[in-house]
């Protein structure tokens, strides 16, 4: 009986390593907080990105969305699903790092970085400049 707990502690801590250390584990498709789209997240070579592949309103006056906000006038007229608006990241030490964030609701990019909270719990943190400057979100996984 004595064993069982320090087997269990073994179990756990064995869990967390393997959870830690699979850089592929972001992949998939993550909610975003305010249920509006689902990002999909993939693998290109050796870095990772994420396209808009659901929207909860993808037409606007029965025509697709566009990317209206965007700076560049060449890039405003295509459409927001399928936007690949996650780019560039690297996996390094159980987080995915200097990679960039498109908010299409303002047009803008920001530098991003992304960690696993949990395997459906993803933290996505958009910044400029440095880390601390930035705001937090976290996307649930979909099942």
């Amino acid at each position: 009986m004595r064993k069982l707990p320090f087997l269990m502690l073994l179990f756990v801590a064995v869990s967390f390593s393997a959870f830690a250390q699979n850089k592929d584990a972001i992949i998939g498709k993550w909610l975003n907080p305010s249920g509006e789209g689902q990002i999909e997240i993939y693998k290109k070579s050796d870095k990772y990105y994420g396209k808009l592949a659901w929207m909860k309103e993808p037409n606007l006056n029965g025509k697709p969305k566009l990317d209206a906000k965007n700076p560049d006038e060449k890039l405003q007229k295509r459409a927001l699903l399928n936007l690949e608006i996650l780019k560039d990241f690297v996996y390094d030490d159980g987080k995915w790092t200097d990679g960039t964030i498109y908010d299409p609701k303002s047009g803008k990019t920001y530098s991003c970085n992304m960690s696993l909270k949990s395997t459906d719990v993803l933290n996505v943190r958009g910044y400029v400049g440095i880390s601390l400057l930035g705001r937090s979100e976290t996307f649930r996984r979909v099942k």
